[in-house]
């Protein structure tokens, strides 16, 4: 016998052979399903659950005159909008948040250096003292 052996199966080099021999069989018209000993559908169970941002899960597009909730994206003392890793949001909604607030600022709707304090005690969206992901300030 040589170092090789040709009769043992390996996944990775006849993957095309096995799926040829094996039989395939037509579920509702568009997907086959392939029966083999050797090819297992086993889902990851490494594979962290997909997060929806808290806009896109509501479905809520951001305007510039819903101050109400814009305030809940920037910071109560100093103004400054939170970032991705702070609110939770996907990068497309982040963008659009920030381009209204900018928008709503310019317009004269809301202030540019701290929060209305009327919009203080909203509930919030998310917790800025807990970040979704770690920051290094």
């Amino acid at each position: 016998m040589g170092r090789f052996r040709t009769n043992r199966f390996n996944p990775w080099t006849n993957l095309q052979k096995t799926i040829g021999q094996k039989k395939t069989e037509a579920i509702d018209g568009d997907v086959q399903v392939f029966k083999s000993e050797h090819l297992v559908n086993i889902p990851n169970p490494y594979e962290k659950e997909k997060r929806l941002c808290i806009l896109c899960k509501m479905n809520i597009v951001p305007d510039y005159k819903n101050t109400r909730m814009l305030s809940q994206f920037i910071s109560r003392f100093t103004g400054r909008i939170y970032g991705r890793h702070i609110t939770g949001l996907c990068r497309h909604k982040q963008d659009h948040v920030e381009k209204e607030i900018k928008k709503s600022r310019e317009a004269g709707l809301m202030p540019f250096y701290f929060r209305n304090p009327e919009f203080s005690h909203d509930p919030k969206l998310f917790d800025p003292d807990n970040p979704f992901r770690p920051h290094h300030y």
